[in-house]
């Protein structure tokens, strides 16, 4: 199972809290991530243009809010939810998302069903020290951007030394050009970083197989 970081919109505590009750394996945090996270988290969408951004476990829809703020009915917005109460929700809430209620390790073939791609950017509210053992998560992500889309992934400053993030951190810095890590973000429960990725990186000709990623 795909464990979900959840988010904030309007009375979504609540059911944030009631969600991690049901399935903690599934939903990583038992509070929203805050306004000051979700700023951070949308840095990589432009200003201009039609970009097709694609959200990463949407949860109850704060990093969905300030997409959708940034877009201001601009471009394509799509979210990958695979909790089926908090799809239904963003679906209620943005009639302008397009939603799908599945697995983010399956993206590559949930985009080809949408006829979406390239991608200028994927927002990640999948909290990194859940995918330890899980499918590769980065190289799917790395394997639907434009060569100069960016990627944006949150950690909480307790976990980004364990293990599991420091090989999936890794896995980022190998896949992307560059990575830049934010500031704390302290307005935050737990604290947290913002990871931002650029310009995924090309496999050399003749060479096969997948991305660089974590096992």
């Amino acid at each position: 199972m795909t464990t979900d970081q959840r988010h904030h919109a309007p009375g979504g505590g609540g059911r944030f809290l009631r969600e991690f009750i049901r399935s903690p394996l599934r939903t990583a945090a038992v509070l929203p991530s805050s306004p000051r996270l979700a700023a951070q988290m949308v840095v990589g969408v432009p200003e201009r243009g039609e970009p097709l951004v694609v959200e990463l476990g949407a949860g109850t829809g704060a990093f969905t809010s300030a997409i959708q703020r940034r877009l201001r009915g601009r471009g394509r917005h799509v979210v990958i939810e695979l909790n089926e109460r908090f799809a239904d929700g963003i679906a209620r809430t943005y009639p302008a998302v397009e939603v799908v209620c599945d697995d983010a390790v399956h993206l590559p073939r949930l985009l080809d069903g949408l006829g979406a791609g390239p991608v200028d950017v994927v927002v990640s509210g999948l909290p990194w020290i859940a995918y330890a053992g899980r499918p590769p998560l980065i190289g799917s992500v790395a394997q639907v951007l434009s060569p100069a889309g960016v990627y944006t992934q949150f950690a909480y400053t307790w976990t980004r030394w364990a293990a599991p993030a420091r090989r999936l951190s890794g896995g980022l810095r190998e896949a992307f050009e560059e990575v830049v890590t934010s500031t704390t973000v302290w307005r935050n429960l737990p604290p947290a970083v913002v990871y931002v990725a650029r310009r995924p990186r090309v496999p050399e000709p003749g060479l096969t197989g997948s991305r660089p990623d974590v096992p």
